[in-house]
């Protein structure tokens, strides 16, 4: 059963986020946490928050008809960053899906700044729900990748069970000056290859030059539905989250982005 963490500020664009993961999961045994933080240690505070939960889980138990999902709320005061990752930890949480932007969203932005914060510090894979995204089942997903950093099995899994479940086609993309593997990145590429066995794949190799264009060129020509990237040490996503503003890059964010923390869980 997966474990999936679905944080609220009570939002038509949490909701929508809420409504995608349910989708994306819809054939699976799946549970469903919906938190709210907040930082007043009140009770009142308390009870108006888990009063809003009680509604929002009405409103959700019309969404699926699958009796292997269920459902749990959860309001906890403190650090929403602090409690949000003590709950991956006490859940063993499998993934981690929130709007990119929340109730103040900015239309001239692409990240909330609660997302920003996710995407850098959680400790679980975590799935961004662009701002009013239709749901779409993922015909193709792509995960470009430098073949540096050894895939996890967990957060494969979660990549395989998705392509399975909507029969995906993977796409592996390489941003690379030569065609020439080294032994490193002919391991990690077979492992990969072995994962998706059940999948239509494909690899590609583009030659080095700005990561941003190359991925949007990609996800325009391929009609991507997700992307995957890895966030660890020398990645695309490093140096993506350490820019001065995220939207600087420019990357395409009109299809969900599933964002692997390559942590061993």
């Amino acid at each position: 059963m997966k474990v999936i963490i679905v944080p609220t500020d009570f939002s038509e664009n949490a909701f929508n986020a809420l409504q995608c993961a349910i989708q994306y999961f819809d054939k699976e045994e799946a549970k469903f946490v919906i938190v709210h933080t907040y930082d007043l240690p009140m009770q009142d505070v308390q009870l108006a928050c888990e009063e809003k939960l009680d509604h929002l889980l009405e409103r959700v138990e019309y969404l699926t008809y699958n009796p292997h999902h269920s459902f749990e709320t959860r309001a906890i005061a403190g650090n929403f960053m602090t409690q949000l990752n003590n709950l991956v930890d006490l859940l063993n949480a499998d993934l981690v899906v929130m709007g990119t932007q929340g109730k103040t969203a900015d239309r001239k932005r692409n990240f909330g700044s609660n997302t920003l914060q996710i995407i850098k510090n959680v400790s679980c894979p975590v799935l961004a729900i662009p701002l009013e995204l239709e749901f779409k089942s993922p015909d193709s997903i792509l995960l470009p990748s430098g073949l540096q950093v050894p895939f996890k099995d967990r957060e494969l899994d979660l990549i395989s069970m998705l392509a399975l479940c909507h029969r995906s086609k993977v796409h592996l993309l390489h941003i690379a000056q030569f065609d020439q593997l080294s032994q490193r990145q002919i391991e990690i590429k077979k492992i990969w290859e072995s994962r998706f066995r059940e999948s239509e794949i494909e690899y590609t190799r583009h030659d080095l030059g700005d990561g941003t264009t190359v991925i949007n060129n990609f996800i325009s020509k391929h009609e991507i539905d997700l992307l995957v990237l890895v966030n660890s040490k020398h990645s695309f996503l490093e140096s993506f989250l350490k820019t001065p503003t995220i939207d600087a890059l420019g990357l395409n964010l009109k299809i969900p982005f599933l964002i692997l923390q390559n942590l061993s869980r």
